[in-house]
């Protein structure tokens, strides 16, 4: 008989996973028993670029404990790290796992210490005498990649504008920063493979990326990504580091555990955003956008990740985002630099392209003379509009961008809010208000799943990964519903080679579009088979490829005042409305907005790593401020459900949403904040220090 239950799509389901965590009863890879295990320690590059003229290992051989030190020479030939290829590359780019005669970035790993304790391991390392010539190798300033799109006569567009607005924008430099920093733990299994834990974001694609670089068969290696502290895009790609570590487990044939530091963290995982931009918007004398052109730069460090690029590629091809645009000129590029590598962060791109659209537009609007709203009203792509391919090859698949704009006016109840701020205008205060309106990209191709069905329940296996954002409860709630089960009979497993079917993993807000599309197919099947007459237990197993990529879209709004004597910030309030399509679990969604917007705010507000001379200023946590829960402001949050005919479930990302929207509103709101004293631009983060020198200088040019 099948159960009695609620519909369990839609519900907000409590998370499964969270009283195991709450217990104490967690497993990340510093818990995994590792009997016997080496610790792995590594001599750092601590300049950015030289040629290595001395690099003696006699102190760190002799140390207590040591049981190997190795270097590049030791390693022999091993491969490079896979590139997702989404713009046109400038030639190939090595991975060192550790430099052999230079050195390109401040951190990175010269030489590989294995020792019976972490302590020793570490002060077998700081023993190595090495010695770098700072003048004897070129810096690295090139470009990597580079891509362009046009579309309609931008240059005849300006020419008849009856208005235009430039704005320049640079992102700051951001650490990740999850909970767990990266982590490695490696069982040699004694016939040339190993099971490997590892704090990731992609299992499947680590095991690929590891056999290929050291030659190996998949089929050796076992990849287990146990619970993971939070990812955010960081542990998204294999790192040098990982690799040495199998390599030296398999050569020492010994167990090996590597726990980064937060400072290894800061120095050498991938940092995210840093670009810069330019943009340029030509409007009619009604207000409506007639062209755009703009121009990207991307960072990238001394070695790429797997997905360098798509920073780069995401902030040119999303443009202009929600916006209807007669004529474009899009240019992204990026450029290589004696750095720490740059990847994915939550966002990875995206808040790119609509800070800079959002930028535009409030300068427009007042430019124009036009309320905010009314501008960005005029200009929505209309529903009946959709779906619409862009000239970048975006489909916009769904979404009434105008009603979205108008229920959270509405809810935010902006007309008082305007009043407000000119009241307290007029009574000497810094008072502004923000938009941000984004749309973003879920992912595209195919993720898999494994379902199996019996007299107990059922059993889901996918091919994605978990970092604490509650796969495990969603996907029950899929594949319930589906087979007509309470969601406590089915059980998901995720993040292991062995048990689970190939697959990406989690990586911009696919994991709900494309994963649980790939469940439910899996259970259609079933369903279909069970109709037939089939028994108990049936197994389907489908490599689920969405046919599109879904887009999801929404708006932010920030209310925020500064003190005119010390700069000081304080966002009195925050409201989005986002709309993600099928909303699997609303629980899970207010989660996922909650932290993204508090990454947002960390972005706009307070997050910047800093260098010189390629030395980083910031790398502690001493230095580099993350927001606490004290420093969030409060957060109205409201959805929207338009299903989307991307996938099969009809879910589009929320994920990032918050990463999104949250600084395009903070920036506009603290510009408008200032715009009475003159002030018509600021760079993030909006610090009281950098906010009291924009008062300081726009009162000194009214002197």
């Amino acid at each position: 008989m099948p159960d009695t239950h609620a519909t369990p799509v839609g519900q907000p389901l409590r998370r499964r996973e969270d009283p195991r965590l709450l217990r104490g009863e967690g497993q990340y890879v510093g818990d995994v028993p590792l009997p016997g295990a080496l610790a792995l320690a590594f001599l750092r590059s601590p300049v950015p670029c030289g040629r290595i003229t001395e690099l003696d290992l006699d102190g760190a051989c002799e140390g207590p404990g040591v049981v190997g030190v190795f270097t590049a020479a030791d390693l022999g030939e091993t491969g490079a790290l896979s590139v997702n290829p989404v713009l046109p590359r400038n030639g190939e780019t090595p991975f060192p796992l550790l430099a052999a005669e230079t050195v390109t970035a401040v951190g990175e790993p010269v030489a590989a210490v294995l020792a019976e304790t972490a302590p020793q391991a570490q002060d077998a390392a700081d023993a190595i005498l090495l010695d770098i010539d700072e003048d004897a190798a070129p810096p690295l300033d090139h470009l990597a990649a580079a891509q362009s799109w046009t579309d309609g006569d931008a240059e005849a567009g300006f020419a008849r504008a009856a208005q235009v607005v430039e704005v320049e924008i640079t992102h700051p430099r951001l650490a990740p920063t999850p909970l767990e920093p990266r982590g490695i733990a490696v069982a040699p299994d004694g016939q040339g493979g190993a099971t490997v834990w590892l704090s990731t974001q992609t299992p499947h694609r680590a095991r690929t990326e590891l056999a290929g670089i050291l030659g190996l068969d998949p089929e050796a290696l076992r990849v287990i990504a146990p619970d993971v502290g939070g990812a955010f895009g960081m542990k998204a790609s294999l790192y040098p580091e990982e690799v040495c570590a199998v390599w030296a487990a398999l050569k020492l044939g010994r167990p090996v555990r590597w726990i980064a530091s937060r400072s290894e963290d800061f120095l050498s995982a991938t940092h995210g955003r840093g670009l810069r931009s330019k943009g340029a918007l030509a409007l009619d004398a009604e207000g409506r956008f007639l062209a755009l052109k703009a121009r990207i730069e991307a960072p990238l460090g001394s070695w790429l990740p797997n997905s360098a690029l798509i920073p780069a590629w995401n902030a040119g091809r999303i443009l202009p985002g929600p916006y209807v645009m007669d004529a474009l000129d899009i240019e992204t590029g990026a450029q290589r630099a004696n750095l720490p590598p740059v990847g994915i962060y939550r966002g990875a791109g995206r808040p790119e392209a609509c800070a800079l659209m959002e930028r535009l537009a409030d300068k427009a609007a007042r430019a124009c003379g036009l309320d905010p709203v009314e501008l960005r009203r005029r200009n929505l792509r209309p529903a009946d509009a959709m779906p619409h391919r862009s000239a970048t090859g975006c489909r916009l698949d769904s979404g009434d961008y105008p009603e979205t704009l108008a229920l959270l006016a509405d809810k935010a109840g902006y007309r008082t809010l305007c009043a407000e701020r000119d009241a307290a205008r007029r009574a000497g205060r810094l008072f502004g208000i923000g938009l941000g309106f984004y749309v973003e990209p879920s992912g595209t191709g195919w993720e898999s799943a494994r379902v199996t069905l019996d007299g107990r329940g059922a059993v889901v296996a996918t091919g994605g990964s978990s970092q604490g954002h509650g796969r495990e409860t969603a996907l029950a709630q899929v594949a319930a519903e589906a087979l007509n089960l309470a969601p406590e009979r089915v059980r998901v497993l995720h993040g292991d080679t062995a048990a689970c079917p190939a697959g990406i993993g989690a990586l911009a807000s696919r994991s709900t579009p494309i994963g649980a599309s790939a469940v439910l197919a899996c259970c259609a099947e079933i369903n279909e088979r069970r109709a037939e007459g089939a028994a108990l237990p049936l197994t389907a197993e489908i490599r689920y490829e969405a046919p599109n990529e879904a887009w999801g879209h929404g708006c932010y709004l920030a209310v925020l005042e500064i003190d005119r004597d010390t700069g000081r910030p304080r966002v009195h309030r925050m409201m989005c409305l986002d709309d993600a399509g099928r909303l699997i679990n609303p629980m899970l969604a207010h989660g996922q907005v909650t932290g993204g917007c508090a990454q947002g705010y960390g972005e706009a507000m307070m997050e910047a790593l800093h260098f010189e001379d390629g030395q980083l200023l910031s790398g502690s946590l001493m230095d580099y401020a993350v927001p606490r829960a004290a420093d969030t402001p409060p957060l109205s949050i409201h959805t929207t459900q338009t299903p989307t005919d991307a996938n099969l479930l009809g879910a589009k990302g929320l994920g990032e949403a918050g990463t999104i929207g949250a600084p395009a509103a903070l920036l506009n709101a603290a510009i408008d904040a200032l715009s009475p004293l003159g002030v018509e631009d600021l760079q993030m983060p909006l610090t009281s220090l950098s906010l009291w020198q924009a008062i300081r200088s726009a009162s000194e040019r009214t002197e």
